[in-house]
């Protein structure tokens, strides 16, 4: 892997991870104090964050700041959405689950 691939692996994970928490790029931006020009430049892979701005990300998504250089091309795009669905199916199950276990204690 060269450093290009590399920083194409971060600038993914930055957008990444940024839509997955529905953040604008203004509002990341701000939670980490950087310009949005800059943090533009970082997801389109034109430049690189300082080691202290990456540990901001980090901490902003709760990550290490490894997992920022981590290629996750394992996964399906749609990986978010397939989880939550799954997600929405256990707590559907749970209250079917719920509803009749109620009914039985109530007879």
């Amino acid at each position: 892997m060269n450093e290009r691939e590399l920083l194409g692996i971060f600038s993914t994970n930055i957008k990444r991870l940024r839509a997955r928490m529905k953040w604008s790029q203004a509002e990341l931006a701000e939670k980490i104090d950087i310009s949005i020009n800059f943090l533009s430049d970082i997801e389109t892979g034109k430049k690189w964050a300082s080691p202290i701005t990456m540990v901001k990300f980090a901490n902003v998504f709760s990550i290490e700041v490894y997992e920022l250089l981590k290629p996750l091309n394992v996964l399906p795009d749609n990986y978010s959405n397939i989880i939550d669905k799954y997600t929405e199916d256990i707590y559907e199950a749970i209250e079917e689950v719920r509803k009749i276990y109620l009914l039985k204690m109530k007879t």
